[in-house]
């Protein structure tokens, strides 16, 4: 995970500029099906806006599910760090409770979403400000309160081969941790979906794209730092009979002020920074999933398209806003199933939207390979190079999200990413051969 963090940072940087550098020459909330149209031109234009924007939009539906549900998944952790801990008697949602939670959480985001421009921009400053103020904070007491702290040689170099996952080889181990931190690396779409919101688009568009990832890259490893060097006895914060019920990150913070102080409560008050750093997340997601939506129903691509592209007198989709609360709590209802379903699902989150990412770029380094015409910001005669590398980095991670995480095989471990993924694509093609090539031509001039 330590060394992961900045190989696949460095990485995302790479597929941010090239993403940028296309927003700077098309800023609109159409954002990467928009690029894909204009890149491929009128012949294959449609079907590259028709791919792009599916793999997009249920991409970003999955984002919103995941983040919204992790969250409730916290706030039950913290609810039963509250009244005990697991040992103690405290208190355990149920799966109903849980989903109940998650709806909540989007039926609060959906209200926020609803208010006007100014308002939800001053959240977003308000977002910005509690994630890096609140990460330092984390990054400096949770390890100088904690009274066992790891050696420098357990952070930078430890392989944790004795799990009950059955993998034993390093190389493997690190091959996975990429994953996660490739998860988090998401969403940094947001500022091209954005853009005919924001001033001067052609500029700030792709600032806001590659100064999401690069802060990122800087705060987000300083984090795994700090807390990591709180860890010493991995397999009990793994174990589901500790006190937050095998929750790792929150049983971390709980012990490191529950052995200096006999009591947790500075580290359930730091749980709840990290709910609140989370609930911005899923805010600033449902944000970018109601333009996205908003722009391909005012293109015609979504069912009942006249209803999910109107906006309200403050200038909100709120239509759209409503459809992406709602369709992102249905996708969360597959955990009431089958945690196996659920985890399908999500897997959309990075796999789908990554494809998404890649197609604009790989369009541009073919087919518009000499038509492309840079915006203000532009890599030069290093476009062509960085855009082939972003694409080389996602064909790389979409197989990573396709390995096993557990070993034997079972129904219960088996990786089902490329299935939902797989899925999804097969429905994508299926509706644009049955349907959509009769009536859909890409994004509706209005100039």
């Amino acid at each position: 995970m330590i060394w992961g963090w900045p190989i696949v940072g460095v990485m995302t940087l790479i597929v941010g500029l090239s993403m940028a550098e296309i927003c700077s020459a098309y800023p609109t909330s159409g954002g990467l099906y928009f690029w894909s149209a204009k890149l491929c031109g009128n012949h294959w234009g449609p079907l590259a806006s028709w791919l792009t924007g599916w793999f997009n939009i249920v991409g970003q539906w999955a984002v919103t599910a995941s983040i919204d549900f992790s969250l409730a998944q916290l706030i039950q952790v913290i609810v039963l760090l509250s009244t005990g801990g697991k040992n103690n008697g405290g208190y355990e949602a149920s799966k109903y409770v849980l989903i109940a939670m998650h709806g909540g959480i989007l039926l609060l985001h959906g209200i926020i979403n609803s208010l006007p421009i100014s308002l939800l921009s001053f959240f977003g400053q308000l977002a910005a400000a509690w994630n890096v103020v609140g990460v330092f904070v984390l990054v400096i007491l949770i390890p100088m309160v904690a009274k066992e702290r790891a050696s420098a040689n357990f952070v930078f170099t430890f392989f944790n081969t004795d799990n009950d996952d059955g993998i034993r080889n390093d190389f493997y181990i690190f091959v996975l941790g990429l994953i996660m931190n490739q998860y988090t690396f998401t969403g940094y779409d947001a500022s091209a979906n954005m853009t005919e919101e924001t001033k001067s688009a052609d500029k700030n568009g792709p600032m806001g794209i590659i100064s999401a990832i690069g802060i990122s890259v800087i705060v987000g490893w300083c984090y795994l730092l700090g807390i990591t060097f709180a860890v010493t006895d991995i397999q009990y914060l793994l174990s589901s009979e500790n006190d937050a019920g095998g929750y790792a990150i929150a049983e971390v913070f709980y012990l490191a002020f529950k052995s200096r102080y006999g009591n947790g409560t500075g580290g359930i008050i730091c749980l709840g920074v990290v709910a609140v750093a989370i609930f911005f997340c899923g805010m600033s997601s449902m944000t970018s999933n109601s333009r996205m939506a908003y722009a391909f129903s005012r293109d015609g691509a979504v069912p009942l398209s006249s209803v999910w592209h109107k906006v309200n007198e403050q200038e909100v989709p709120i239509n759209a806003v409503w459809l992406s609360a709602l369709v992102a709590f249905c996708m969360a209802l597959t955990s009431l199933g089958s945690s196996v379903a659920f985890e399908a699902m999500v897997s959309i989150a990075t796999s789908g939207l990554y494809i998404a990412y890649a197609l604009p770029i790989f369009f541009r380094v073919t087919l518009a390979r000499k038509s492309f015409v840079p915006g203000p910001f532009n890599l030069g005669h290093y476009g062509i190079l960085v855009g082939w590398i972003a694409v080389l980095w996602v064909a790389i991670i979409s197989v990573l999200f396709s390995l096993p995480v557990a070993f034997p095989i079972t129904a219960d471990t088996l990786n089902y990413s490329p299935v939902a993924v797989g899925g999804l694509l097969v429905l994508i093609i299926f509706s644009w051969m049955l349907s959509a090539r009769h009536w859909f031509k890409g994004p509706i001039g209005n100039i």
